[in-house]
């Protein structure tokens, strides 16, 4: 059984990882000023950019129950095998500059797919091996239990306040065990892909999980239901909110929440559109499932050819129209074409009826 609504609206946040990443290359690369909403949170908060990392989690844990069965043998070694190179081409992909120039960077040892790999991981085994109430149980326990554990005294003796940027047990446990070379620099420095954080990471696939099992087993009311547990966690995540912030870089309890209930009420408008029996997808569902079916080939090829928004061809437009327009809206002309071109390489993989699995 295959959703075509997962299927878009994995290309969806596929895309939108594309997209936050080249708004920042213009911003960065080329100083423009970009639309605020596609950058990323320095610290507590949230916009559209923070949206499609986790949205990606929660769907690679809704995926699981429709590619595993407990019965065959060998699961647990394939799901081992496949997270495995999940992280290997993850550490490669993180690795580009360090490799080239050793002295240029430093190896980072964490990143978007060691993330999405250990998550995969866990999840899948816990699928394999556990029954729902028990998987349900280990959401609310490292839900829960992460709580407390950020607010314990930070290693390296900076005063702990959850509403300022790196001051935590989980950044200092990052300073402690990574050094001072992680991806935010400074002695207040910490990886946004950080070690405590798997934990909660690990929860949102399993929530995936819950989710992929109630699309799997119900045979009908399946948006009503999804729309009620949206609901219900990006409720629970916001009152949370107050006490414990919504933050990508230590991907909170609450940011977990209100974020895996966004995704889920994306996936109840998409389901009703597109999964009826008989309908075929319209032109733009179309677009997305060229990337949500090479979801990890799209992102591969970005990150290897990232710098290609920042080239001259491509940033002409933006300089004859940025007088004209004003960045935020000139500074999108580069990144959709560069987007275009990644959307051409999946469509031509799509249309070949190939699928990159890793």
């Amino acid at each position: 059984m295959r959703l075509i609504s997962l299927d878009v609206l994995r290309g969806l946040t596929v895309a939108g990882m594309i997209l936050v990443n080249s708004a920042a290359a213009m911003k960065w690369g080329a100083e423009a000023d970009v639309v605020g909403i596609l950058l990323h949170k320095s610290w507590d908060g949230l916009t559209v950019a923070d949206l499609v990392f986790p949205g990606f989690l929660t769907m690679v844990g809704i995926a699981i129950p429709f590619s595993l069965r407990d019965s065959t043998p060998g699961q647990q070694g394939r799901a081992l095998a496949r997270a495995g190179r999940l992280i290997l081409l993850g550490l490669m992909l993180s690795n580009l500059y360090w490799a080239a120039d050793f002295a240029a960077s430093e190896f980072r040892v964490f990143g978007v797919l060691q993330r999405i790999g250990l998550v995969y991981g866990a999840c899948a085994l816990l699928y394999l091996a556990c029954g729902p109430r028990v998987r349900m149980v280990l959401i609310a326990v490292l839900l829960i239990g992460y709580w407390p554990l950020t607010l314990l005294p930070a290693l390296d003796g900076l005063p702990n306040d959850l509403w300022q940027r790196g001051h935590n047990f989980v950044a200092s446990l990052d300073r402690f065990v990574l050094g001072t070379h992680l991806y935010v620099q400074g002695p207040e420095g910490y990886d946004p892909e950080g070690i405590l954080g798997t934990l909660p990471a690990i929860a949102q696939g399993l929530i995936g999980v819950a989710l992929g099992e109630m699309l799997r087993d119900r045979s009908g009311r399946r948006t009503r239901a999804l729309a009620i547990a949206g609901g219900a966690m990006v409720a629970l995540g916001v009152a949370w909110s107050f006490a414990f912030p919504i933050i990508k870089d230590i991907w909170s309890s609450s940011f977990v929440l209100v974020t895996a209930g966004i995704t889920t009420l994306a996936l109840a408008a998409l389901h009703p559109l597109l999964d009826r029996e008989g309908r075929a997808p319209g032109l733009a569902a179309t677009a997305m499932i060229a990337f949500g079916t090479n979801a990890i080939a799209a992102y591969t090829l970005h990150q290897v050819t990232a710098g290609v928004v920042a080239w001259d061809l491509l940033l002409t437009p933006f300089h004859a129209t940025r007088a004209t327009l004003g960045d935020p809206l000139a500074s999108l002309t580069p990144v959709a074409l560069y987007m275009v071109l990644i959307w051409a390489a999946m469509e031509w993989l799509r249309r070949k009826n190939w699928i990159i699995k890793i």
